[in-house]
């Protein structure tokens, strides 16, 4: 997935969400988020002020808080996040990069949230001014992505939920068997893990669904990575992962795709490949109980 790394085409992959990857990717991913959807989320947090001026973020699956580092300049006054996700090692370093951080508007305070996210409801949403989430709705089940629009539309809550994964991967030169690894990929995304079915590339058509379903307007905008030379260890780690997973969904690949990986290996360390890896990020607005966008 590419919101995890790997190892090699004939491994499991490596533990998701490891400090090292979340900072490997942290510029790519800054720079793939669609700044097109800040303005209409300024109008809306602008029209509905928050009752003591603090914007108050929940940031879903914060990670080591990149989101938060990338939001919170954009933001207007001061604001205080909770940061939820389930790794305590990671909601240290985010808190810690937030926490006491100087925006143009103001001063951000954080707090933590450990435990599962998946659990939130319209209650717990009281007073939130926002949810925030990246690389997370792809990892979600359809019924947690129901149930987070839900929990938004009954608060009234607007969500901005960047980088989910689609589907779409285009490398240049490309390769005979980059069709299959990447339908490989795509299955292996929508596996099954602990009973859970996971939506993988078919998450953002059915959050979008869920959310207008109940009233609320989405607006989406593409936010693909487009890596070069310069991001050529981004890249190759992004493939050992992208691989790995393939090879996981379909053990019969092995042999081929330790060639093919060595080869694309060899052409991003020779500065040579680019990948253009596609995410759509949404901007959800709830409706108003009149139906109006509030």
């Amino acid at each position: 997935m590419t919101n995890r790394p790997g190892t090699s085409a004939g491994e499991a992959e490596a533990p998701a969400f490891t400090p090292q990857w979340l900072s490997l990717r942290e510029g790519a991913d800054a720079a793939a988020r669609s700044a097109e959807l800040i303005a209409p989320l300024l109008d809306r947090l602008t029209a509905v002020p928050p009752p003591d001026g603090t914007l108050v973020v929940r940031d879903l699956g914060c990670g080591t808080g990149s989101l938060g580092r990338w939001l919170s300049d954009r933001l207007p006054g001061p604001q205080h996040w909770i940061l939820h996700d389930r790794d305590p090692g990671l909601l240290a370093l985010a808190r810690a990069s937030l926490d006491g951080r100087i925006t143009p508007g103001g001063a951000v305070t954080a707090a933590i949230h450990e435990g599962d996210l998946t659990r939130l409801r319209a209650a717990d949403l009281a007073g939130t001014s926002l949810v925030t989430a990246s690389a997370l709705l792809d990892l979600l089940t359809a019924d947690e992505v129901d149930a987070l629009a839900a929990a938004c539309a009954d608060a009234g809550c607007p969500a901005l939920l960047t980088l989910s994964v689609v589907g779409r991967v285009a490398l240049d030169p490309a390769d005979p068997l980059d069709h299959e690894i990447a339908a490989a990929f795509d299955e292996h995304q929508r596996r099954e893990s602990d009973g859970r079915a996971l939506l993988g590339p078919d998450a953002v058509a059915a959050a979008t669904e869920a959310f207008e379903r109940r009233g609320a307007t989405v607006l989406s905008r593409p936010s693909s990575w487009r890596l070069g030379p310069d991001e050529s260890a981004l890249t190759a780690e992004w493939l050992r992962g992208w691989v790995g997973a393939a090879v996981e969904q379909r053990p019969a690949l092995t042999a081929r795709a330790d060639g093919y990986l060595r080869r694309r290996l060899d052409t991003c360390a020779a500065g040579g490949l680019r990948a253009e890896i596609g995410h759509i990020d949404l901007l959800v607005l709830p409706a108003a109980p009149g139906g109006d966008v509030r």
